[in-house]
Formats: structure tokens, C-alpha cells, sequence
């Protein structure tokens, strides 16, 4: 197990599948279970697709609530 942040949001995260993660690698998740690790270009390119569609925002008023 492992937590991940998401926006500034952390979970935790089954890293069964990414044996080979690190702290600091950015990971895919996918119902809390972290499925690949991704290079940092296409994380960033992928939160700034979700913040451009205000799911991170969705997210932080999830968290809030």
C-alpha cells in the first residue's frame, strides 16, 4: 500500500500491480489500485486536462464535504 496525492488530495493506494514504484513516481489509479507508473510530461499534461474541466476542482469539494 502506498499514498498517493491527487491534487493535493491523498489516498491510499493498492500498489500491487506497480511492485516497482517509487516514492515520487506519479502512477495511474484506477479504483484505488495503482495500475502503471507514468513519466512526469504525461502526468502533468493529464491534471491540466482535468483542472481545464474542473474535475480537480470536483474533487476538492468531494474532499471537503
Amino acid at each position: 500500500m502506498g499514498k498517493v496525492s491527487f491534487g493535493g488530495i491523498l489516498q491510499q493506494v493498492s500498489l500491487m500491480m506497480v511492485p516497482d514504484a517509487q516514492i515520487a513516481d506519479y502512477v495511474l489509479v484506477h479504483v484505488g489500485v495503482a495500475i502503471s507508473v507514468v513519466d512526469v510530461e504525461e502526468a502533468k499534461l493529464t491534471l491540466s486536462y482535468l483542472d481545464a474541466i474542473g474535475e480537480l476542482e470536483e474533487l476538492e469539494n468531494e474532499e471537503k464535504s
